[in-house]
């Protein structure tokens, strides 16, 4: 009879087959992680998969009326799930818990994806479909965990309470920047969840074994009823699609701490590059360039207001095809998609208060606007799928712009490309730019304000990122005007 295989060898191996399912991840998924059985996060994202697709079918059930009440920012929906565990269960028996996903402000989160173009089905099967989620390994100093949906729409953010409190306490005026700005240039939040689970010791005494649920290992001990608790958020990617994306970077406009080694080259691993790596570089966009300069002013002066800094503008590209660079010097561009049900039985172009940009659906309308060059003078048409176009009406008058270009002008909107993720993509002459402002939860506190004072004395003359939020904003709006042409 051979002897026991000794505990430490035991634990090398499976080590070792830990790196070396991370390699062949690594290579399969371009730098991503495949969330399959095995993996550490797999009965979690299991949850969270079901939790929020339940979630989603309560704001399908109950759907958000146009006008929002105090009591929607409010809101706080808890469901209630069984846990399926990967051991063997007698019929009748079952935990004496099950796992509970709230959600929070649900119909204000549902009424802004409706204005992004959103379907609440869609929305529902990205984040529930079969294919496994995706880990991201980010290469910030953040503690959080990323995850992408299989189709890498969607990404989900862990977060701490003090930045969930943060966001809900601000969603009001979030929500009114976007309304005011429709083309703003600040991530989209799409729903905001706390996932708790009940303590392996008690479904263990349940099941009569060890319990297989496998949980992360960096989990919040609480006394009574939970052992683990995730605050986390969805959000719109930035760089979505990125099938053709080459070269991606977080910008804060400093330089202490903004350099990261590029992957080998030839590599499949994704890395995301800093300010540093953008020496020497420029984003060519010509004619939008003066749109991406006033969008960024208004963007993080809004920013300026929630005393926040650290944010970071994603800056990624891609080439154009031929065809795609033809699009460009065309007179017809879109200008704003929505859809049509947005507010039933009302015409985008009549809405009292036109609503954000967003994915082409199929019962979508189109609004594609020529624009004269050197002129304030725009004609818009109206375009249904199936149904051709209404006629070119004049946005101007004979004493000028019409109220309607004036209010277009005023929300600073552009002509967006005909592509997926429009409100995040930029076309240039020769490349395809996609851009978003991120992480900004960071608030200029006491603690912000002694770092500020450590780093001027660690870092004299240099530029770090632990600045007031005027000079951060500042700062930051310079970089792109510098940087771009």
């Amino acid at each position: 009879m051979d002897a026991p295989e000794p505990a430490a060898a035991h634990r090398s191996r499976t080590v070792k087959r830990r790196l070396l399912w991370n390699l062949r991840q690594q290579w399969k998924l371009l730098g991503l992680f495949e969330i399959d059985k095995g993996h550490e996060f797999y009965d979690l994202t299991c949850m969270m998969k079901e939790g929020l697709s339940a979630s989603v079918q309560n704001t399908i059930d109950n759907p958000a009326l146009d006008e929002l009440s105090e009591e929607d920012f409010k809101e706080e929906v808890t469901q209630v799930h069984e846990i399926h565990l990967s051991v063997s269960l007698c019929p009748c028996v079952h935990p004496p818990q099950g796992y509970k996903m709230q959600t929070f402000a649900g119909p204000v989160f549902a009424r802004l994806r409706r204005s992004l173009g959103m379907s609440e089905k869609d929305y529902q099967h990205s984040l529930s479909c079969e294919g496994f989620y995706l880990q991201f390994i980010s290469n910030s100093k953040s503690k959080a965990d990323f995850f992408l949906t299989n189709d890498k729409r969607f990404f989900l953010k862990t977060q701490n309470k003090r930045e969930v409190k943060f966001l809900l306490s601000n969603l009001k005026i979030y929500i009114q920047h976007l309304e005011s700005y429709p083309h703003s240039l600040l991530v989209k939040f799409l729903g905001v969840h706390r996932i708790k689970i009940p303590r392996q010791r008690e479904l263990s005494l349940i099941t009569g074994r060890p319990c297989s649920l496998q949980l992360p290992k960096h989990v919040e001990i609480l006394l009574f009823g939970y052992v683990f608790q995730k605050y986390f958020i969805v959000m719109q990617s930035v760089f979505y699609p990125d099938e053709r994306i080459h070269d991606r970077y977080d910008i804060k406009g400093c330089q202490v701490s903004r350099w990261t080694d590029p992957a080998p080259e030839g590599s499949q691993i994704i890395v995301v590059l800093k300010d540093m790596n953008f020496e020497g570089k420029s984003i060519s966009l010509d004619q939008q360039r003066s749109w991406l300069l006033r969008q960024m002013d208004i963007d993080t002066a809004f920013l300026r207001r929630l005393n926040v800094l650290d944010y970071s503008l994603l800056v990624a590209h891609q080439p154009l095809h031929h065809d795609e660079k033809g699009q460009r010097h065309s007179l017809a561009s879109v200008i704003m998609r929505t859809k049509k049900s947005v507010i039933t039985g009302s015409s985008p172009i009549h809405s009292s208060s036109p609503p954000v940009p967003g994915v082409v659906e199929e019962d979508s309308a189109v609004l594609v606007s020529e624009m004269e060059d050197g002129l304030d003078r725009c004609r818009v048409r109206e375009v249904l799928p199936g149904h051709g176009s209404s006629p070119l009406r004049m946005l101007d008058g004979p004493s000028g712009p019409s109220a309607e270009l004036r209010e277009f002008q005023a929300q600073n909107r552009r002509l967006l490309p005909n592509f997926k993720n429009p409100l995040h993509v930029i076309d240039g002459p020769e490349l395809r730019y996609f851009v978003g402002i991120i992480d900004i939860f960071t608030v200029y506190g006491f603690k912000k304000k002694l770092e500020h004072l450590w780093k001027c004395l660690r870092y004299p003359g240099q530029a770090f990122s632990t600045v007031s939020p005027s000079a951060y904003s500042s700062r930051l709006c310079q970089w792109v005007e510098a940087h771009t042409n």
